[in-house]
């Protein structure tokens, strides 16, 4: 299964939101993970290194490629159906190296904020995506969330995305977050990112894992 991490505007959160998935569904779902990091600042891929120099054992593969490779790897991705690939995008969408990445996809999580220029670029990348991939699911992930900030337009985002998929739980802005790397997720941070992932699970994923157990 090719899960796809992404939303045309920089900042958004998808390599964070990269890791805590690969780390929740190798470590508390047992699940066979690889990441393929086409971001462009590779920073899931740094993270993987440092760790491989410690010498710590690897929970999940972690893979640099490019757009241009895609069609390359796309079929050893395919090999087994019960593995979950999570590709962190790059922040774009002029590249046509994107419509076969699309097209691969069988869900696409999207984080986004609650800003006019974050949400623009969020419905844009979601048209186009299902433009090209009508049948893909797509589940839109509120991040770095303010707890004491008051967002007038929330419902209306809700209502607007929620026209191309599920809007989830909140991610709340914490600092946190950045201590995140390839061999676990700080327990300080898995109460409130916990929900989120959950509710991913057992939208989208748990038929296939647990198909896989049984």
């Amino acid at each position: 299964m090719i899960i796809l991490i992404g939303n045309q505007k920089g900042g958004a959160g998808k390599s964070t939101l990269t890791l805590l998935l690969a780390n929740y569904l190798s470590r508390v779902r047992h699940a066979t993970v690889t990441v393929i990091d086409m971001d462009y600042q590779q920073s899931i891929v740094q993270k993987f290194q440092h760790a491989k120099l410690l010498e710590n054992p690897e929970p999940y593969q972690v893979i640099a490629a490019s757009l241009e490779e895609f069609s390359k790897i796309e079929p050893v991705l395919n090999k087994n159906p019960n593995d979950l690939v999570l590709i962190d995008l790059p922040g774009k969408l002029d590249d046509d190296g994107l419509i076969s990445v699309f097209r691969s996809a069988d869900l696409v999580l999207c984080p986004f904020s609650y800003d006019g220029l974050s949400f623009k670029s969020t419905i844009l990348f979601a048209i186009v995506l299902q433009k090209i991939n009508p049948e893909v699911e797509v589940c839109f992930i509120p991040n770095r969330v303010k707890a004491k900030v008051k967002y007038e337009t929330l419902d209306q985002v809700n209502e607007q995305l929620g026209r191309f998929g599920l809007v989830t739980l909140p991610i709340p802005d914490r600092v946190d977050f950045q201590r995140i790397n390839t061999l676990h997720t700080p327990d300080i941070v898995v109460p409130v990112i916990g929900p989120v992932l959950d509710q991913i699970y057992v939208t989208y994923l748990s038929f296939l894992l647990e198909d896989r157990s049984s």
